[in-house]
């Protein structure tokens, strides 16, 4: 190996843990000052550069404000429920279309998958209009209940993770099962749906990322803020007057993110087992 080469070599490294420590740093960066500007006073925000650590690491006063001004224990409450009800349905409704497009060849069935990609290839904002105009004379708007189905008709992406996972599932197994006396469903419910798991759990982690975080769909059709908070539109209590008050937005922030970090801390697991095994799955 040539001088030049080993330079080469060099500079390649150091420019491989260079780009990794620089991008890590770059995406913590507004984290860290998130969290350090919670725990300061007005006083200390005002007077201090977002970088200087509180006096106190124990002043809760702004997550305590902060939960309590944004409403936040009813925002919980609404974006769990409607997280759990939109998990569940897509999933159900999800998992057995994406069974009977890939097991079942009948006229239409090239169609409705087209028709699945056109409306994928489709901007929601675009949508809104008609969407709104819907929901409106179904009397879905200021209607929990409503936002949820709207929610579960949103999820052509899972659908079509689902097919593709089935394709890579023999069909030999539906064929075993119905040697052996097992109806369809059966056949789906004991056979296909447990090796369908990795697929379910990838498909969750995007639908429950998307619906935890909107914003925009939850802050046009729930608009009695009172009532129906979420999450997301809890936070924009903090604007106008409360609107300069950034120590109480980072908390409401920090508040925000806690269910996630604790779901992720607690099933990590089972998150990169998902993830893995629908990479690498056929």
């Amino acid at each position: 190996m040539t001088v030049f080469q080993k330079i080469g070599k060099y500079v390649g490294i150091f420019l491989k843990y260079f780009s990794l420590v620089f991008f890590s740093f770059v995406a913590v960066l507004p984290v860290v000052s998130c969290v350090i500007t919670a725990f300061k006073t007005d006083t200390e925000y005002q007077q201090t550069n977002v970088m200087v650590m509180p006096e106190s690491w124990l002043n809760f006063d702004n997550f305590i404000q902060a939960f309590q001004r944004a409403n936040m224990g009813r925002a919980f409450i609404n974006s769990t429920i409607i997280l759990v009800c939109v998990l569940v349905v897509s999933t159900i409704v999800g998992t057995q279309l994406a069974y009977v497009l890939n097991r079942f060849k009948f006229p239409g069935n090239g169609l409705i998958r087209n028709l699945f990609l056109f409306a994928s290839l489709l901007p929601g904002v675009a949508m809104q209009v008609a969407v709104y105009e819907i929901m409106y004379k179904l009397g879905f708007i200021n209607s929990l209940i409503g936002y949820i189905i709207m929610m579960c008709g949103t999820d052509v992406i899972s659908i079509y993770i689902y097919i593709q996972f089935f394709e890579n599932i023999p069909i030999s197994l539906d064929e075993s099962g119905i040697v052996d006396g097992a109806s369809y469903f059966t056949i789906f419910y004991k056979i296909l749906l447990p090796l369908v798991k990795p697929a379910i759990v990838t498909s969750c982690i995007l639908k429950g990322v998307g619906t935890y975080n909107e914003y925009y769909s939850a802050n046009l059709y729930l608009q009695d803020k009172k009532i129906y908070p979420t999450v997301a539109t809890s936070l924009y209590t903090f604007v106008g007057p409360l609107g300069s008050k950034y120590n109480l937005i980072c908390a409401g922030v920090i508040i925000s993110l806690l269910p996630a970090l604790i779901v992720f801390i607690t099933c990590q697991k089972q998150i990169y087992s998902g993830l893995t095994s629908g990479a690498v799955k056929g």
